[in-house]
């Protein structure tokens, strides 16, 4: 009987976990909503998920505050970036449709900028997670992440597929938003952590084993 109230016991580490993944997606939703501050939140929450959801150390709020302060401003930056160019694909998505429209050869181009704007989501996904996990300068770590989607491309369309089917159920049931982004974000950890030891060091990958930030689920 002693040990049901153990709360050490896995009822009470799912229940933890359950707990934990809403109050991570709730820091992620108020912190993205200045809209200027989404690279530096969503750093922050992939940090968090991978380190205290899914590697078992540390507390949520603290994680999350701590990558938040630390990645600010290179993530801002990096979103900033990634905003404009979203921009300029969007812009030439809606002429490219008016061409179409018109019946114009020019007009094929729409869908060429669709799937632009689709491999900037599965870009920014790996952006953002790839800052969460290493430090390695603006330039870099956007031009590594956008290799590094380019040469996985099955689990990129994997990627596409879980934000889409996150972003849906959030618009079927906004209450969805306390908890979708902390499950899409826990499943992107279980693949990308393996996509990402395989550019890493000897060195980096000792580094990993010693913090043992594994899936102790």
């Amino acid at each position: 009987m002693n040990n049901i109230f153990n709360y050490d016991n896995g009822f009470f580490r799912v229940v933890n976990k359950i707990v934990d993944g809403f109050w991570a997606s709730i820091l992620w939703f108020v912190f993205s909503l200045p809209i200027v501050t989404f690279g530096a939140s969503t750093t922050a929450f992939y940090y968090t998920v991978h380190k205290s959801l899914r590697g078992n150390r540390g507390y949520v709020w603290r994680s999350f505050w701590s990558s938040f302060k630390s990645n600010f401003k290179q993530t801002t930056k990096i979103w900033i970036i990634l905003f404009i160019i979203f921009a300029f694909l969007f812009a030439d998505h809606r002429i490219m449709f008016t061409f179409l429209e018109q019946g114009s050869r020019l007009g094929m181009l729409y869908y060429f900028f669709y799937f632009l704007m689709f491999f900037w989501a599965v870009w920014c996904v790996y952006i953002f997670a790839y800052s969460a996990r290493f430090e390695n300068g603006l330039k870099n770590t956007m031009k590594n992440a956008g290799i590094i989607a380019l040469l996985n491309l099955p689990w990129s369309i994997v990627v596409l597929v879980l934000l889409l089917a996150g972003m849906l159920l959030i618009y079927l049931s906004p209450i969805a938003i306390t908890f979708i982004p902390a499950v899409v974000t826990y499943l992107y950890d279980m693949f990308l952590e393996k996509i990402f030891r395989k550019y890493m060091t000897e060195e980096d990958l000792k580094k990993e084993e010693a913090l043992d930030w594994g899936d102790h689920f």
